[in-house]
């Protein structure tokens, strides 16, 4: 391939970048019917929890942070905020682009989570939402399939077609396959933390909070139990959290006036 082939590949795989990188009310739109498919999918296999104690201090606490959460959007798309509570001992809660949420009941209940600690995962979760995590991971995903092709084309004049499959394999790890970056994480952390205390939530729960999910969600698989390298360690997390308390805690004092 000739310098000038290379050159007119990278400028053409640089344009279908920019026209492939999504929008977001396209990816609130298809993250509202993937959510819809999983909810459903719940309630047929009989786990989805409309009923229980848990599952009713759950939907107080996001009710009471849901305004909260409409004045912290930047994303100039409105979110049409939404919750299901899942029968389940997994560790976990997630959120969607554009405010779709789940919790799990083994969040709540096995680590016998006040309200002011759910507070804290629910404005940690939609801390990724209102950041637009999720868009920038399903851009990655674009930006990593015009990699692999690139890659393919490239690799294969010098050492034959079976060299991309490791390009693809890297870039596929980890653009796609970690839950979020440290970057992410450590901004949901610090949004979460600022939100759940603007909602009347004490944002002293935190760091101990954090702290006591990670020691009891070793070996988990749920995705905020997740000890992978992309994640803040708790030294960090909590030197982090604790730097940012005396404002935390200068706005939920004067949220309880």
């Amino acid at each position: 391939m000739t310098k000038l082939m290379k050159r007119m590949l990278l400028v053409s795989s640089v344009a279908l970048l920019l026209n492939a990188c999504a929008d977001s009310a396209s990816i609130n739109e298809q993250s509202a019917s993937s959510y819809l498919q999983a909810v459903n999918k719940a309630r047929s296999e009989g786990v989805l929890d409309t009923t229980s104690v848990t599952a009713k201090r759950i939907h107080t606490v996001f009710n009471k942070m849901v305004p909260y959460a409409n004045a912290e959007n930047k994303t100039g798309q409105p979110f049409n905020w939404q919750i299901s509570v899942i029968k389940s001992k997994e560790l976990n809660a997630w959120a969607m682009p554009g405010g779709k949420m789940a919790f799990y009941t083994g969040l709540v209940d096995n680590l016998k989570l006040t309200n002011d600690e759910i507070a804290t995962v629910m404005g940690h979760e939609m801390a990724h939402a209102l950041k637009e995590h999720g868009k920038k991971r399903v851009n990655m995903g674009q930006f990593t399939n015009v990699l692999a092709q690139v890659s393919h084309t490239a690799l294969s004049t010098v050492i034959g077609s079976d060299g991309s499959a490791l390009v693809v394999t890297l870039t596929k790890d980890w653009a796609l396959d970690k839950p979020y970056s440290r970057s992410n994480e450590t901004e949901a952390d610090e949004v979460g933390l600022m939100l759940m205390a603007k909602s009347g939530f004490n944002p002293e729960a935190a760091p101990k909070l954090w702290e006591k999910m990670q020691k009891a969600a070793s070996g988990s698989k749920g995705v905020l139990a997740a000890l992978s390298s992309t994640h803040p360690n708790d030294a960090d997390r909590q030197q982090n959290l604790l730097r940012l308390m005396p404002e935390a805690v200068a706005i939920y004092q004067q949220s309880k006036h």
